[in-house]
């Protein structure tokens, strides 16, 4: 056993060399205050370490074989050096050890002796990959696979080395203490590409490919965008929503834990890919972001030039009937003034359902006619209908606010925006908090028709959904565009931070169970409970969501999930931070730059 530790300069000495010596390097800083090293271990500042390294393995490697060990809930580090032999050598050898085989098959048909599988076996394995390496299909590496473990003390070693051994053994993988060589071993696991244990074993290129290390079941995708890493062993989290079973997801977390940061990064790096993206945006937050990919930013308020007509009908596709177009939106309008004017009876639902069709037929809009070039008619139309039928005084009374009263600047005008772009975000930081749900309502119907005039891989964004949750018919229609989104190439990704309000509605689990990908970043304590039964969450996952930092969480996809972290290029976080500070300084580089230029 050895002890050292660095030397202490010699301050009783002076002189310009003696200053020298005294002056810290970066050695001195990164250096352990001292190194402790047995025949099995090695301690460094308190840090027990033991190093160990593979000397057999199995005839044949699965692939991911290497997973359970790196999904470890342990500290470790692990070393794979491959070192190329030259083909050329390899084969004068291969020539011999083939002939060497040949010849003691050969001698055993001579004796009359009973075959050897075993040895015909490795006959035929060796002229297979003596053909291969002829033909440079296959290349020959020496190998060295060393495990680095850590604890606190010989104990905790002995416990990580006992996890390790279960998993490789069961594997038929044999690992070895390096006995006596702890500080090379150690040196060979820091990341300086020095191989100083040499211990190796000798693989062509078929099992070794079988080393590479990011197996988990996080990376489930051949194609797709980086959500982020794996928290636990460093890998990638690398999916493509268009390849699962539907298109959908959810994003569940408290205000500021990083959820608009992380769609805003998936809907960067989703235009990358030729993904088409709409974002219904109550804060403003994604105006910069429409700004500096080229997207269109449409401001949604009363005051708004920009406007939508609840009216507009999608056009029917080659496979659908008028007739069914047409009923369809009806209902919709339906529960849209169900919505507006605070609830119908039955008596005002029928009223309000053939007044729809009245309206429509003043424009000769019905399910016989081609209605996909005429004018739809206003809400002032509507008005004027309903007012010729008897009974709906009440109606009118409650609708004229919409016609020609304070709320009449939005809905009762043609649609004037053109959604048709790579990008596009529907802003309703300005709408009163009284007319969000019925504006997202409207909103969303209209994204629908565009979205089935013009087949295209899209991704509908739509940020604090809770607002739309909080009616029975805005929620229906939305749970109706996840089901019937994957027709159409359309993915509805839904973000909320009030989970209550979002599970409470009887559409808030379908939606859930409709969506392929789930995102649960840092919770509440008054909603982790709700957030563990839903999710089935385990007591620790629950934990790791009420300890989670800004950008970090539980991952879903399918029946696997994995802890994430959140990950952006500094390119990237200038252009989608939230973080007002980050903001200020953006704005203000922005405005100097602009002063440069007058």
């Amino acid at each position: 056993m050895g002890i050292f530790s660095p030397q202490t300069p010699n301050k009783k000495t002076g002189g310009i060399e003696n200053a020298k010596e005294q002056l810290m390097t970066l050695t001195d800083v990164i250096a352990p205050s001292a190194i402790s090293v047995t025949p099995r271990s090695i301690n460094m500042s308190g840090v027990a370490t033991r190093v160990y390294y593979a000397v057999s393995y199995p005839r044949f490697l699965n692939d991911g074989w290497l997973e359970p060990v790196l999904n470890l809930t342990r500290e470790l580090d692990v070393s794979i050096f491959v070192h190329p032999i030259d083909t050329a050598e390899t084969l004068k050898k291969f020539q011999k050890k083939v002939a060497e085989v040949q010849s003691q098959i050969n001698i055993k048909e001579e004796k009359g002796e009973v075959r050897d599988p075993q040895l015909e076996a490795a006959y035929r394995n060796l002229e297979e990959l003596r053909d291969k390496l002829q033909q440079a299909e296959e290349k020959l590496f020496n190998v060295g696979f060393y495990i680095a473990v850590y604890g606190s003390d010989e104990t905790e070693l002995n416990q990580a080395e006992n996890d390790i051994r279960g998993i490789l053994d069961a594997r038929m993988i044999a690992m070895k203490p390096a006995l006596f060589q702890q500080e090379p071993g150690i040196k060979s696991i820091f990341p300086l590409s020095r191989d100083e244990l040499l211990v190796h074993s000798k693989f062509n290129s078929s099992p070794l490919s079988s080393f590479f290390p990011f197996t988990s079941f996080d990376l489930t995708s051949d194609s797709g965008i980086l959500y982020g890493i794996n928290r636990h062993n460093s890998s990638l989290v690398l999916f493509d929503r268009y390849s699962l079973t539907n298109y959908n997801s959810v994003t569940f977390a408290t205000s500021g834990a990083g959820k608009s940061y992380g769609l805003k990064l998936e809907i960067l790096r989703s235009l990358m890919f030729g993904t088409e993206v709409i974002v219904l945006d109550p804060e403003r937050e994604y105006e910069y972001l429409a700004e500096a990919t080229g997207g269109r930013f449409f401001n949604i308020s009363l005051s708004s030039k920009h406007h939508v007509n609840p009216f507009d009908l999608p056009p029917p596709a080659d496979d659908e009937d008028p007739r069914d177009v047409l009923r369809t939106h009806v209902i919709e309008l339906v529960g849209l003034f169900r919505l507006m004017l605070g609830g119908l009876t039955p008596e005002e639902e029928t009223l309000i359902d053939l007044a729809i069709q009245e309206t429509y037929a003043l424009k000769d809009i019905t399910g016989e006619a081609n209605f996909a070039d005429m004018e739809p008619p206003l809400l002032t139309d509507f008005e004027m209908v309903l007012a010729g039928m008897e009974g709906s005084a009440s109606l009118i009374s409650r609708l004229q606010k919409y016609t020609s009263g304070t709320w009449s600047g939005f809905m009762n005008e043609p649609t004037n925006v053109d959604i048709n772009q790579k990008f596009v975000v529907f802003s309703l930081r300005d709408m009163e908090d009284e007319l969000k749900t019925i504006a997202m309502y409207i909103i969303t119907n209209f994204i629908w028709g565009s979205v089935r005039r013009r087949l295209a891989k899209r991704l509908m964004v739509i940020d604090e959904a809770w607002w739309m949750m909080k009616s029975e018919d805005t929620a229906s229609f939305l749970f109706s565009l996840a089901k019937r989104g994957r027709k159409y190439y359309l993915g509805i990704a839904t973000i909320t931070q009030d989970v209550d309000d979002f599970l409470r509605s009887p559409y808030g689990v379908p939606m859930i169970t409709n969506s392929s990908i789930q995102l649960l970043m840092k919770q509440s304590p008054t909603a982790i409970d709700n957030i563990q039964a839903t999710f089935n969450l385990t007591d620790e996952e629950k934990m790791l969501l009420l300890e989670s930092s800004v950008g970090e969480g539980i991952f879903f996809a399918g029946l696997k999930h994995v802890a994430i972290k959140i990950i952006a290029s500094y390119t990237e976080d200038q252009i989608i931070t939230s973080d007002p500070s980050q903001l200020m300084k953006i704005k203000s580089a922005r405005a100097e730059l602009k002063a440069a230029r007058d």
